[in-house]
């Protein structure tokens, strides 16, 4: 049986989403998410969920790349060993996956809790922008975007897999919903303190009614070094576009949990039936 339809049967099942301060060591950014994991699952969770860049923050331009490995390398290995002695599944939302000597790919790895990688997404749409206030951002100088869009079966439903800057863009979520039957829709996320005050919960919470679905979104949090600030303020949000989880301080190190209710999901598609109703509209 998948993954997927045994969650279904057990009606609810129990996520967890992280929110750090990554910095620019591996190892310490390794410690905070296995004290992290060892969280969720003391508190039930099947699978937790953590940011963009959670292994790992640069101080400058390239250090990035420098660091950048294949999924089969050591960092990711060792993510992999965390999974299966911990007996979880891991969402790792913005690995720094080695693309050449020059460029990386933003990919989101989710892990089994045999260890096992189950499915890849490599980031579509990168954040080229000049952010109010002065600062500019131009990930594509560094990164490869990824052509794929990508969904999964895992205890807590069918996961789509998207990363940060791929919110504002809507068509990928209602593909992920429509066309690959998503359950539930993961955003982690580095966004910055400007966009994230202005932008971050209306955004998740839109996607989360448009597409009836779940929407987890684990949140880098807080000042990486002097250049580079998170607006943090990780979220789980249901079908219904209510906030059902949230840390109580924006911008700490911690876990929120909560339980995906499949009942909810059904229901909410039942009474409202945006699957059938749906136009195809050529514009």
């Amino acid at each position: 049986m998948a993954a997927s339809s045994i969650a279904t049967v057990q009606k609810t099942v129990r996520v967890a989403a992280a929110q750090m301060t990554s910095v620019n060591d591996l190892m310490a950014n390794y410690a905070t998410c296995s004290r992290l994991v060892q969280e969720a699952a003391s508190a039930g969770a099947k699978l937790i969920c953590f940011p963009e860049n959670f292994s790992y923050v640069g101080d400058k331009l390239g250090d990035s790349v420098k660091i950048a490995e294949a999924l089969d390398g050591p960092v990711m290995q060792r993510y992999c060993s965390l999974a299966r002695d911990s007996n979880i599944w891991l969402s790792l939302g913005g690995f720094q996956e080695r693309f050449d000597d020059t460029h990386l790919c933003n990919t989101h790895v989710v892990i089994d809790d045999t260890g096992i990688i189950r499915s890849t997404y490599q980031k579509m749409h990168l954040f080229d922008v000049d952010v109010p206030g002065g600062s500019s951002y131009k990930e594509s100088s560094f990164t490869v975007p990824g052509t794929k869009i990508v969904s999964v079966d895992s205890p807590i439903g069918r996961l789509g897999l998207t990363v940060c800057y791929d919110l504002r863009f809507p068509k990928i979520y209602q593909q992920l919903r429509f066309d690959q039957e998503a359950q539930v829709l993961l955003v982690p996320s580095a966004f910055t303190k400007v966009t994230g005050e202005a932008h971050w919960e209306i955004l998740l919470r839109a996607r989360a009614i448009e597409t009836q679905c779940y929407v987890i979104a684990a949140a880098q949090a807080g000042k990486h070094n002097e250049k580079r600030e998170s607006y943090g303020d990780t979220l789980i949000i249901d079908p219904w576009g209510s906030v059902v989880g949230r840390l109580p301080d924006r911008v700490s190190t911690g876990i929120v949990v909560a339980d995906i209710d499949f009942s909810l999901i059904d229901s909410v598609r039942t009474n409202m039936p945006l699957d059938k109703q749906r136009q195809s509209i050529d514009l």
